[in-house]
């Protein structure tokens, strides 16, 4: 049997376990329907990859190996860092290439299969991505507007859109501006392009912090606080946050039987009736938990001092060393782990179910929040960007002006 002949039997056999997999997953109503997918496609591409290795008598394969286990493992050290959304997309330019020398050194026709539809995909998302994401931020402005106030931070889906399609718009009569005009509006493009690649990368972490699975030996269950109904009711967003710890509680209790506390964290502001904190004991305590297994941090305003404050009233109970969790929605646990991370929290978060048609705004929000924490070096970058190509257009111009 020749190599052709095998890369068809395998393809065959992938796409009818795939089809009959996806089937199942649709009739079953199961979540991340999409990701179970990959993993089977994985479950199949890598072998298949090993096998080649072995016919050909290489070992290329701990190239890609070398850059997850990287990633893998600065991931499980600090997964609250924005370089392990870069590692992560390195790791996958790496085994893109680890393809393309497969494909070449065997000529096998499935890791070129693997290239193509990728490749097919990006074409399709430059094409078309713009509009596609028009048209996906106005329908999820629609939707907010529907459904919650028209504050500037629920606005953020729109003016991205209005923003794309000033940027289309600047296209089309592009040809009508003077040329030096046309240069020196590069500027802002490339800036923009850099901060959406950042925006990219943001996304990745958030994303990939999803799939941390604390240990069940936690010793305190943090739950953030958020606003209030009325100054003294938790709203549905802070519900899920409780929900999701109490959820994590009963599992840990009965898989181990090491008991946890809970500490409620949220301070009292000057439209609520009661602190946030006792408010979600209020809550706890509706769902059937015990009084003695709440504690309650009330000083805090913001999610550092959420961080800052429960650790001071953990270690004034002087049980060391102690295992943490703390519980907030999940487009938030990203950032509320770099706040961990920087009063010396060794915590890992778990995210609450968010609506979908609240994520988009949210996301930007903890986006732009991540970027004033590092502005410092944004402005940087910006500036030498700046510089770099102020320079640049006034060279052209003078050169344009003398010829």
């Amino acid at each position: 049997m020749n190599l052709t002949t095998l890369d068809i039997i395998v393809s065959i056999i992938y796409f009818v376990t795939a089809f009959g997999y996806a089937i199942n997953l649709f009739r079953k109503k199961q979540n991340q329907k999409l990701l179970k997918i990959i993993y089977l496609s994985l479950g199949f591409l890598l072998p298949y990859c090993l096998f080649l290795e072995i016919i050909n008598h290489s070992v290329w394969f701990l190239i890609p190996t070398s850059f997850f286990a990287l990633f893998y493992w600065q991931f499980h050290k600090r997964p609250a860092r924005l370089i392990n959304g870069w590692l992560f997309m390195l790791f996958w330019l790496v085994f893109a290439g680890y393809l393309t020398l497969i494909g070449i050194t065997t000529k096998s026709l499935i890791p070129f299969g693997v290239l193509g539809l990728f490749l097919i995909i990006f074409i399709l998302l430059v094409a078309f991505g713009i509009y596609g994401l028009i048209i996906f931020l106005l329908w999820n402005s629609y939707v907010v507007f529907k459904k919650e106030s028209r504050s500037l931070a629920n606005m953020l889906t729109f003016i991205c859109a209005i923003g794309l399609i000033l940027y289309l718009f600047l296209q089309i009569f592009r040809d009508h501006l003077p040329h030096w005009l046309l240069s020196f509006l590069v500027l802002p493009t490339v800036i923009t392009g850099y901060f959406m690649f950042v925006l990219f990368n943001f996304l990745i972490c958030v994303w990939i912090y999803q799939f941390l699975r604390p240990k069940l030996n936690q010793d305190y269950l943090i739950v953030l606080g958020a606003g209030l109904i009325n100054g003294e009711r938790v709203t549905p967003l802070l519900a899920q946050r409780i929900n999701r710890a109490i959820e994590f509680f009963h599992l840990q209790k009965a898989k181990t039987n090491h008991p946890a506390k809970f500490i409620m964290s949220g301070g009292q502001g000057p439209d609520e009736k009661i602190s946030e904190a006792q408010a979600m004991k209020n809550y706890a305590l509706e769902q059937g938990m015990n009084e003695e297994d709440i504690l309650l941090e009330d000083q805090s305003t913001t999610t550092l001092e959420n961080m800052r404050f429960s650790k001071q009233l953990m270690d004034n109970r002087r049980i060391k060393p102690y295992h943490v969790v703390f519980f907030s929605n999940n487009y938030h646990i990203f950032r509320a782990g770099i706040f961990a991370e920087q009063v010396g929290l060794t915590a890992q978060g778990l995210g609450a179910h968010t609506a979908r048609y609240f994520l988009p705004n949210a996301l930007l929000r903890e986006f732009a929040a991540i970027i004033m924490m590092n502005k410092r070096r944004h402005m940087i970058i910006c500036g030498i960007i700046s510089v770099f190509y102020l320079l640049t257009w006034l060279v052209e111009l003078y050169i344009n002006f003398h010829q």
